[in-house]
């Protein structure tokens, strides 16, 4: 009986052995459908975490958009506000142009007036205020001539008219021959410039188209060298250190308008 019992106690722990062996062997076979199921969810979790990737940037891309026309607008804007100041300012300054022209236009017609006015006056009265040329001036056309009897020699009255601002006289041109041949000069130094030898005398119409013209320094004239002299209607040469007159020229200054509208004669010196 006792024998029994042994062989029934360890038949039924090999059969509870042989169970737990198999129920072991169960658990083990198992095991991977655990470690699929962990991969599908880290799966699952990055496609989520991509989906939101994709719509972060769909709608950074679509602010980015919005804002890139909002920027272009303001851009086209400010681009046709400035092709619109560009086109004002070129109206003005066209405009500023032409109005600037017409003043100039306008200056020089009242110029022109003035100094035939002042003429005029001058013709006159030879001393009127108006008279664009100092005191014992003459004036003609554009020009002022101061005349003297000192009687000097040719270096000398170069000295004097350099001392006036002014030249000795040069032929240069039809209206200074005009003014020479009505005043008939006689004994003039002229602005000739001074020669080694004794030149024929020549008439104004010749002498007008010189290249002689007065060209060197007053101080370079030596005591054997031939300087030319006005006797209307001709002019000759002689030795520079013969005493003859003077005439000086230089340019007028501009007639002044306000000088034109005046009719009395000042008692003042002109510089």
């Amino acid at each position: 009986m006792s024998e029994e019992v042994t062989y029934a106690d360890l038949n039924f722990q090999d059969s509870s052995k042989r169970k737990s062996i198999q129920e072991s062997g169960t658990v083990g076979i198992k095991a991977p459908p655990a470690t699929s199921h962990l991969w599908h969810q880290r799966a699952l979790a990055l496609t989520l975490l991509c989906l939101l990737l994709l719509i972060g940037l769909g709608v950074l891309g679509s602010i980015f958009y919005i804002t890139l026309k909002k920027e272009m607008r303001k851009m086209n804007k400010l681009q046709n506000f400035k092709e619109e100041l560009q086109r004002n300012l070129s109206l003005q300054l066209m405009q500023n142009m032409n109005s600037s022209k017409v003043i100039r236009d306008l200056s020089f017609t009242l110029q022109e007036i003035a100094t035939k006015l002042c003429q005029e006056l001058y013709k006159r009265q030879p001393e009127h205020q108006c008279k664009p040329c100092p005191r014992t001036w003459i004036w003609h056309e554009d020009n002022c001539y101061l005349v003297i009897k000192n009687y000097v020699s040719w270096q000398e009255s170069a000295m004097f008219c350099s001392a006036q601002n002014a030249s000795l006289l040069m032929i240069k041109n039809k209206r200074v021959l005009e003014f020479v041949e009505s005043k008939r000069f006689r004994n003039y130094w002229l602005g000739l410039s001074p020669r080694e030898d004794y030149a024929d005398y020549k008439t104004l119409d010749e002498i007008m188209s010189s290249s002689d013209w007065f060209i060197r320094n007053a101080d370079d004239v030596g005591d054997r060298m031939a300087c030319g002299y006005l006797d209307t209607p001709y002019v000759y040469y002689a030795s520079c250190t013969n005493i003859k007159n003077t005439i000086c020229e230089k340019l007028a200054n501009p007639v002044k308008i306000e000088n034109t509208l005046m009719s009395e004669i000042p008692d003042r010196k002109y510089n």
